[in-house]
């Protein structure tokens, strides 16, 4: 390797390396990142919503495309919660019991993983019965980790 490619390596490697905020260049675009991410994990949550609880009709495909974007988000806005991006609807326990709140994203992403998995079985059955675990995880996180 020659060594410009070896200090352009090393480069990439750092800053892959640098905390979550520094990704943004403001604390305000941390917030919205992370808002923005959840905003659309919610909006294809709620369509599955719909079909689980007999507000719309139940489509197979449509709910395996949601979930798989559900799942998708799910991994994204943690990113945006990072030192002083403070802010927002985040309540500051976030900062204060990192632990919890890692255990509450690990959660979700683990719920949103099955929610695919049941999403994907083709039946409402199946979607029905992982809905409301992922629901739960949701609503654990948003109960101790954000402002209403």
């Amino acid at each position: 390797m020659t060594r410009i490619a070896s200090l352009a390596l090393a480069a990439a490697c750092a800053a892959m390396s640098l905390p979550a905020a520094a990704q943004f260049a403001k604390p305000e675009d941390s917030i919205k990142y992370r808002q923005s991410a959840l905003f659309v994990m919610g909006q294809h949550f709620s369509r599955l919503g719909a079909m689980a609880n007999g507000r719309a009709p139940y489509d197979a495909a449509a709910a395996a495309a949601n979930a798989e974007v559900v799942a998708d988000m799910a991994k994204l806005p943690w990113a945006g919660f990072g030192p002083g991006a403070e802010g927002g609807k985040a309540k500051p326990e976030i900062w204060k019991e990192d632990a919890k709140f890692k255990e509450r994203q690990q959660k979700l992403i683990e719920e949103t993983g099955k929610l695919v998995t049941a999403a994907k079985a083709g039946n409402l059955d199946a979607l029905k019965a992982q809905f409301g675990p992922t629901a739960a995880s949701c609503k654990a996180c948003h109960d101790s980790f954000r402002n209403q």
